[in-house]
Protein backbone atom coordinates (compact mmCIF):
# COMPACT_ATOMS: atom_id res chain seq x y z
CA UNK A 1 0.00 0.00 0.00
CA UNK A 2 3.13 2.29 0.79
CA UNK A 3 4.01 3.50 -2.80
CA UNK A 4 7.21 6.13 -3.33
CA UNK A 5 4.79 9.14 -3.66
CA UNK A 6 3.65 8.70 -0.05
CA UNK A 7 7.29 7.67 1.29
CA UNK A 8 8.62 10.82 -0.30
CA UNK A 9 5.76 13.17 1.16
CA UNK A 10 6.06 11.36 4.96
CA UNK A 11 9.95 12.66 4.43
CA UNK A 12 9.26 15.89 3.43
CA UNK A 13 6.87 16.58 6.93
CA UNK A 14 9.27 15.24 8.77
CA UNK A 15 11.87 17.55 7.05
CA UNK A 16 9.55 20.30 7.94
CA UNK A 17 8.98 19.32 11.14
CA UNK A 18 5.26 18.88 10.23
CA UNK A 19 5.61 14.88 12.21
CA UNK A 20 4.32 14.21 15.53
CA UNK A 21 5.43 10.89 17.22
CA UNK A 22 6.14 8.92 20.24
CA UNK A 23 4.01 9.70 23.44
CA UNK A 24 3.68 13.47 21.88
CA UNK A 25 1.89 11.98 19.28
CA UNK A 26 -1.32 11.16 21.79
CA UNK A 27 -0.84 14.84 23.47
CA UNK A 28 -1.26 16.22 20.00
CA UNK A 29 -4.05 14.70 19.06
CA UNK A 30 -5.90 15.53 22.44
CA UNK A 31 -5.21 19.52 21.81
CA UNK A 32 -6.39 19.01 18.18
CA UNK A 33 -2.45 19.98 16.52
CA UNK A 34 -3.02 16.45 14.13
CA UNK A 35 -4.66 16.45 11.48
CA UNK A 36 -4.01 12.47 10.28
CA UNK A 37 -2.50 9.70 11.75
CA UNK A 38 -0.76 6.63 10.21
CA UNK A 39 -0.44 3.73 12.24
CA UNK A 40 1.99 0.40 11.42
CA UNK A 41 0.10 -3.08 10.77
CA UNK A 42 2.84 -4.71 12.80
CA UNK A 43 2.71 -2.70 16.00
CA UNK A 44 1.35 -3.82 19.09
CA UNK A 45 -2.45 -4.49 19.99
CA UNK A 46 -2.08 -1.78 22.50
CA UNK A 47 -0.96 0.70 21.04
CA UNK A 48 -3.10 0.38 18.24
CA UNK A 49 -5.93 0.30 20.47
CA UNK A 50 -4.95 3.47 22.08
CA UNK A 51 -4.13 5.66 19.40
CA UNK A 52 -6.86 4.53 17.77
CA UNK A 53 -9.36 5.27 20.72
CA UNK A 54 -8.09 8.95 20.79
CA UNK A 55 -8.48 9.30 17.42
CA UNK A 56 -11.95 8.11 17.46
CA UNK A 57 -12.89 10.21 20.54
CA UNK A 58 -11.07 13.48 18.76
CA UNK A 59 -11.99 13.06 15.57
CA UNK A 60 -8.88 12.42 13.96
CA UNK A 61 -8.61 10.50 10.42
CA UNK A 62 -6.12 7.52 10.83
CA UNK A 63 -4.89 4.58 8.49
CA UNK A 64 -3.65 1.20 9.74
CA UNK A 65 -1.20 0.36 6.70
CA UNK A 66 2.82 -0.31 6.02
CA UNK A 67 5.02 -1.54 8.76
CA UNK A 68 7.03 -0.48 11.45
CA UNK A 69 10.66 -0.85 9.08
CA UNK A 70 9.15 1.28 6.31
CA UNK A 71 7.45 3.75 8.47
CA UNK A 72 10.60 4.74 10.59
CA UNK A 73 12.60 4.21 7.16
CA UNK A 74 10.26 7.14 5.40
CA UNK A 75 10.89 9.37 8.24
CA UNK A 76 14.66 8.55 8.89
CA UNK A 77 13.90 7.78 12.55
CA UNK A 78 14.02 4.06 14.10
CA UNK A 79 11.07 2.07 15.76
CA UNK A 80 8.44 4.59 14.79
CA UNK A 81 4.57 2.73 15.16
CA UNK A 82 2.68 5.97 14.15
CA UNK A 83 3.20 9.25 13.10
CA UNK A 84 0.93 12.14 13.17
CA UNK A 85 1.15 14.90 10.12
CA UNK A 86 0.50 18.28 11.95
CA UNK A 87 0.11 20.16 8.59
CA UNK A 88 -3.34 20.00 7.39
CA UNK A 89 -2.09 20.33 3.88
CA UNK A 90 0.23 17.29 4.23
CA UNK A 91 -2.16 15.53 6.10
CA UNK A 92 -4.52 15.93 3.05
CA UNK A 93 -2.43 14.97 0.23
CA UNK A 94 -1.00 11.83 2.00
CA UNK A 95 -4.82 10.69 2.68
CA UNK A 96 -5.81 10.83 -0.84
CA UNK A 97 -2.66 9.04 -1.68
CA UNK A 98 -3.47 6.08 0.65
CA UNK A 99 -7.39 5.96 -0.43
CA UNK A 100 -8.48 7.58 2.49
Amino acid sequence: MFNKEIFSLLGLCARARKVSTGSILINDIRIGKVYFVVIADDASLNAKKKITDKCHYYHVDYMICGDIDSISHAIGKENRVALGITDKGFANKIKSKLGG
